[in-house]
């Protein structure tokens, strides 16, 4: 028996396991390259990383869409190679794309998605109107989707993707070319599904703003996972918090933060910076301190870009321009 049956034999509240995950194509592409993931349920699970880094590949080998060239995982307990079907019928998935139709309403694209997936009739009028006013869309259900916005589109599809009620539901870029006020009330709408359905929740960004919203993050890069943890956790490892003050006189400044504080500033022409472990704690002190006139002070704490820049060596956007140029 392997470890990853085993571990799910024992654990029933892991919904996603992986183990060795590995996808080549025929072209000689290694898109993914070994990857390790283990989701509980429950857990809202991001996968972070710029565009061909590997997320829509993993994605679409554990539901199924794609049949892995080495590893193993196992998805709502069900085995994706041997049982594929199993997992089918345990997930939900959003694609990056929209796949709703638009010339049907929305009930009609949710009544067709549930003769799919063989849901008795009586049972259907219940859920389409539940997971219709989950995602706020009750008023809706009559109205043909091709006047539907984008972010009320993304909603109708996280309403399908739960009619059937599924153990983990995947989203692949799922706020993608939404604009910023759709892209909040769609995680609100995620946020309440989790909570009423104590389903797992996972997908795929390269937006570090939405990165926040996860239990937990997998920078992915190159097709490997480079690490893992909570974006708190990430953040508090890879550093200290930036201090940016304006003084009355800067170079005076810089030598007492030096003499006084054991600091050594950058000077610019933002004036000078300071990364101290504790920025908050640390202005006050400085203010009192220092001897010479703050203009102004600001803190920043660490980033998720600061932790993709810690460990992959450069920023999510300067890999996103990579990748394009590489891909053009």
């Amino acid at each position: 028996m392997s470890t990853a049956d085993t571990v799910v034999g024992v654990d029933a509240e892991v919904t996603v396991l992986a183990r060795g995950l590995r996808k080549t194509y025929a072209s000689g592409v290694e898109a993914v390259r070994g990857v390790d993931l283990t989701v509980r349920a429950g857990e809202t699970f991001g996968f972070l990383g710029p565009n061909g880094a590997g997320k829509s590949t993993t994605i679409a080998m554990l539901c199924t869409l794609a049949r892995p060239t080495a590893g193993r995982a196992r998805v709502a307990g069900a085995d994706v190679r041997a049982d594929p079907a199993a997992v089918r019928r345990r997930i939900g998935l959003v694609f990056q794309e929209i796949t709703v139709d638009a010339e049907l309403t929305a009930a009609e694209n949710l009544r067709f998605h549930a003769d799919l997936y063989g849901l008795p009739r009586r049972t259907t009028r219940a859920r389409l109107a539940d997971t219709l006013s989950l995602v706020g869309l009750a008023d809706r259900r009559d109205s043909l989707v091709h006047t539907f916005s984008g972010g009320m589109k993304r909603r109708l599809e996280i309403a399908r993707a739960l009619l059937h009620t599924p153990r983990v539901l995947f989203l692949d870029e799922p706020t993608l070319g939404l604009d910023p006020q759709a892209r909040a009330l769609l995680w609100e709408h995620l946020h309440h599904v989790r909570r009423r359905h104590a389903i797992s929740l996972f997908l795929t960004t390269h937006y570090l703003e939405e990165a926040e919203h996860c239990d937990r993050i997998a920078v992915i890069d190159g097709g490997r996972i480079v690490v893992e943890g909570s974006p708190g956790a990430l953040k508090a490892a890879v550093g200290t918090d930036r201090v940016q003050l304006r003084t009355a006189d800067d170079p005076a400044a810089r030598t007492a933060l030096r003499e006084r504080f054991g600091l050594d500033a950058d000077a610019g022409p933002d004036g000078l910076r300071v990364h101290v472990p504790d920025g908050a704690a640390f202005v006050p002190a400085l203010c009192a301190g220092l001897g010479v006139t703050v203009l102004s002070v600001t803190v920043t704490r660490p980033s998720l870009d600061d932790v993709f820049l810690h460990w992959t060596g450069r920023t999510i956007r300067d890999a996103e321009t990579a990748g394009g140029a590489g891909a053009r």
